[in-house]
């Protein structure tokens, strides 16, 4: 039986002020409230941005080299899928088109969103991804905890998670979630996904 699918938009790319050189890619995904945070190297990350903020650069970046290729050799990018979670990594692969046959290429999900931003190719990811990984934003409860969630210690990300109990990693998660702080979020969420995974 095959999985449910669920399609993403990409929301936009935040700084990582915990990671040095990392930033996270977020995707929302379509008529939904939930978010998935993936987190993404400096040069994934730019080579990304430059697209969503229409700046085209002096000579082609490695992704453009890609789609030109793909252009010029009538490879079509249908979709992308981001298709497993694993040792904290996502893995994805690229659907690709060519003369009538398709083939599924192995891919760093970073590479496969930059490349579908270039060639308008939708991605998706499965609802078990998302019942796993995501986060739900509820833009409605964000604005009735803006209050409390200020409160948030702002160094909480430089606390040592292991020492919080589960029920406090919860309600650190709710409010990085208000603050619109994925990359905390992330680090909320794999931390209670590890504790809960092992009882």
């Amino acid at each position: 039986m095959e999985k449910k699918r669920i399609k993403l938009s990409i929301m936009g790319i935040s700084f990582s002020q915990v990671q040095a050189g990392a930033y996270a890619l977020i995707f929302s995904e379509e008529n939904g409230i939930r978010r998935l945070p993936i987190v993404i190297g400096t040069p994934e990350a730019q080579s990304i941005a430059i697209v969503m903020e229409g700046i085209t650069p002096p000579r082609p970046l490695s992704h453009d080299l890609m789609c030109s290729i793909f252009k010029e050799l009538d490879i079509k990018l249908i979709e992308v899928v981001i298709y497993k979670f694993e040792e904290g990594a996502f893995f994805s692969e690229l659907l690709l088109e060519h003369n009538g046959n398709e083939y599924r290429i192995d891919s760093r999900t970073s590479d496969a969103v930059a490349l579908a931003i270039r060639t308008n190719s939708p991605i998706y990811t499965t609802e078990e991804i998302m019942q796993n990984m995501a986060i739900i934003f509820d833009e409605q409860a964000a604005s009735d905890q803006e209050d409390s969630s200020k409160d948030v210690d702002e160094n909480s990300d430089e606390e040592e998670l292991s020492e919080l109990r589960l029920e406090a990693l919860k309600h650190r998660l709710k409010d990085a979630v208000n603050e619109e702080n994925y990359e905390l979020a992330t680090r909320l969420r794999d931390e209670i996904n590890r504790r809960e995974n092992r009882s």
